[in-house]
């Protein structure tokens, strides 16, 4: 039977899996500087004997047609390879050899995980009708993103993919387990800039200058309104600022502050919207009180969308692999996702895999300097999704 075949092959991988998890976490690199990530997946591609080519100065793409019947059906799975630029705070074996560098997102675990699913295809290779695209993409911690640049040199021609699955670390929920949402499941992310200029003087005598600290801080405060009275209640959207420079001293109101935030959304219509009364909105408060404000927006990814039908068929499919009591439904999720760009191009199922083990105490979040995985799912993650490709794939 398939699936026990599958789950017999992924228990045989399940410790290279982990020397391969390991090695990439021990050697992160930061978004579009993933050269000896590419080198190293282009060995470990090449060892199993699966043809690939670069794209994207780091990216690499993969194809394996199935041998048992002629199809024309085409599966994508896709894998993000960089890390954050966050100094490792882990006592481990495989503690980042990089510093400043971690894998904190679980981008060691997509990518280790999808180098076992290709090798257990390859080994089923004759037992399967279908095409599978293996994409391993660079850069998805940064905008523009590493899809947008894949996309951007045919990743989703020749051949086309009729669906695109992708799976992500979840340190919410217990390793073993997986959750599914169809529909909106991640926000889109922009980047906002605001440059506040007033006239700096002498802090004791106010009146002669015009504070652009001040109006930075009404500014927003002002904004605050764009989601808790223009956007609609039930449709999320988040508007928070992180920095906020004004480079004076105790006695000394500066002549300009710069201000930086993040603004998301769920939906691409009221995005835009947002973006037009967050200008308006800061020009004319720093107008109203005799300053200017320049305001930058870098538009970042796009909202990410699970098509419900390939959701619905993928967590049914997850339960007859991992039985239902190891599959959950998940909440909308306000972080972003540059695979979002392949869900706006094709029917697509983004999940999550569960990474925790409060036991051991691997419990911290995303994007933490003590970030790990319980690598159990190093065993869940590769044989869930050759199941998926195989089964998405009408097999």
């Amino acid at each position: 039977m398939l699936k026990e075949k599958i789950r017999e092959l992924a228990a045989s991988l399940h410790a290279s899996t982990v020397v391969n998890r390991r090695h990439l976490h021990a050697h992160p690199e930061l978004s579009y500087k993933e050269f000896e990530t590419a080198v190293f997946i282009e060995e470990r591609l090449t060892a199993i004997g699966l043809p690939f080519e670069r794209m994207a100065n780091t990216g690499i793409v993969a194809l394996l047609k199935g041998g048992k019947a002629e199809s024309s059906a085409v599966v994508a799975l896709r894998a993000d390879i960089d890390a954050l630029p966050i100094q490792e705070l882990n006592e481990v074996p495989y503690k980042s050899q990089n510093p400043g560098v971690m894998h904190a997102c679980g981008h060691d675990v997509h990518t280790s995980s999808l180098l076992a699913t290709a090798e257990i295809l390859m080994r089923l290779k004759d037992e399967f009708s279908g095409t599978v695209k293996f994409i391993f993409q660079p850069a998805e911690e940064l905008i523009p993103g590493g899809a947008s640049m894949m996309i951007r040199e045919g990743v989703l021609q020749h051949p086309k993919p009729d669906y695109m699955l992708g799976q992500h670390t979840m340190p919410e929920l217990p390793a073993g387990k997986v959750g599914f949402r169809g529909g909106r499941y991640m926000a889109s992310n922009d980047e906002i800039f605001l440059t506040i200029k007033g006239r700096g003087g002498h802090g004791a005598m106010p009146h002669l200058g015009i504070d652009p600290v001040l109006i930075a801080c009404h500014i927003i405060t002002g904004l605050q309104q764009i989601v808790s009275r223009r956007a609609e209640p039930g449709l999320p959207s988040v508007l928070s600022f992180g920095k906020m420079l004004a480079n004076g001293a105790t006695n000394v109101i500066p002549d300009e502050v710069r201000v930086e935030g993040t603004f998301r959304s769920m939906d691409e219509t009221w995005r835009r919207q947002a973006h037009d009364k967050i200008r308006k909105m800061a020009e004319a408060i720093a107008e109203g009180m005799e300053g200017s404000c320049v305001v930058e927006i870098h538009q970042g990814y796009p909202v990410l969308i699970n098509d419900d039908e390939l959701t619905a068929a993928s967590k049914a499919h997850a339960i007859e692999f991992l039985g239902a009591e190891n599959v959950v439904d998940l909440d909308i999720w306000m972080a972003a996702e540059d695979f979002a760009y392949y869900s706006q191009a094709g029917p697509s199922c983004f999940y999550r895999l569960g990474v925790r083990n409060e036991e051991r105490q691997i419990t911290s979040g995303l994007h933490t300097a003590t970030f790990d995985v319980d690598e159990l799912s190093l065993l869940t993650g590769p044989g869930l999704m050759t199941y998926l490709a195989l089964k998405t794939l009408g097999n």
